[in-house]
């Protein structure tokens, strides 16, 4: 299939946060008009907030990128604000494009919905197989009923509504915030305040051992962008590097382009979450997109953003909900 992006008004939702940034900026280098409405003008949680404000901008497609997000401890610790702000933003989004006759809509969910356990590299047709991770088997709940939010749209009412599912994703605009933040920004923010104190150590939770996949966001943007034009099934599409490290590998990697030379302590006391988790992107590179850059260069790009950007240490704020913002 193919749609036309030029003249389109489309809507992301969660401009604000990594992802929907990523988007954003993408879709400015296509001739349509990006909408974007943050939190202060719409509370994607408030039903009635978010049918007024659809029937009133009619966008002709949207990118559902806002979602509350965070790591294993802010998953592990919040698990109602977890599972009830993804619920309440898809459900909403989803019954208010509907309602507004919006033909084409992409909804974002995560690596996180395949069991824990899953066969490496992880195919789209491994989802519900097997047990979740138990760190984030709430948010990876809130995301699967959201694919099967988007099927059952498409299935009752022909609506030609699709969900891809990233890998890990890091990138400009990231959180990090030690208390809310995933591994590789976290990991950033250790090593880059270890350079700057002086300190010898930079702890890291768990063992060292887990595998994991990464993508840069604005190369995770892009692969969205192609799909919106190209890309038409009931079934979720897997979208990642096809590369991944452990994070015993990625500390040393993020260590060495800080300029730190700080050890990392690795406490095995603290959860490594799922072990390893590859994702199969066959799918998606069999239709025509495979521009992923290496991890090398897309967390040297980011630390020059955070570099740029930077809050002192303990200035962080709780971004859980940047996405929403």
């Amino acid at each position: 299939m193919s749609y036309e992006l030029a003249g389109k008004r489309i809507w992301v939702a969660g401009h604000r946060g990594m992802v929907g940034g990523a988007v954003a900026r993408r879709l400015a280098r296509e001739e349509c008009e990006v909408l974007t409405a943050g939190r202060e003008v719409v509370d994607l949680v408030d039903q009635a907030a978010v049918r007024r404000w659809m029937a009133a901008a009619r966008p002709d497609a949207i990118v559902i990128a806002a979602a509350r997000v965070g790591g294993i401890q802010a998953n592990d610790t919040r698990p109602v604000d977890f599972l009830h702000d993804n619920l309440m933003i898809e459900a909403n989004v989803m019954r208010a494009a509907h309602e507004a006759d919006v033909r084409r809509l992409l909804f974002l969910g995560s690596s996180c919905i395949y069991p824990r356990l899953a066969p490496q590299p992880i195919a789209e047709d491994a989802l519900l197989t097997g047990p979740l991770e138990p760190t984030n088997e709430w948010y990876a709940v809130a995301k699967i009923a959201g694919i099967k939010l988007c099927q059952a749209y498409r299935r009752q009412h022909g609506r030609d509504w699709i969900s891809a599912m990233p890998t890990n994703l890091y990138g400009p605009g990231d959180n990090y915030d030690l208390e809310s933040s995933h591994v590789l920004p976290a990991l950033l923010r250790k090593f880059h305040d270890a350079k700057i104190s002086g300190r010898r150590e930079v702890p890291v939770w768990g063992s060292g051992t887990p595998l994991r996949e990464f993508l840069h966001c604005d190369d995770l943007a892009d692969a969205l962008v192609f799909l919106l034009r190209h890309y038409s099934n009931y079934d979720h599409i897997n979208v990642g590097s096809g590369t991944e490290i452990s994070i015993r590998g990625l500390a040393g990697t993020i260590a060495r382009i800080v300029g730190c030379e700080a050890e990392p302590v690795f406490d095995a006391e603290r959860p490594d979450g799922t072990p390893r988790k590859l994702m199969d992107s066959s799918r998606l590179h069999a239709l025509g997109w495979d521009r992923a850059r290496t991890l090398e260069a897309g967390i040297r790009d980011t630390y020059a953003d955070f570099l740029k950007n930077q809050t002192e240490p303990g200035q962080e704020r709780d971004q859980s909900l940047a996405t929403l913002k």
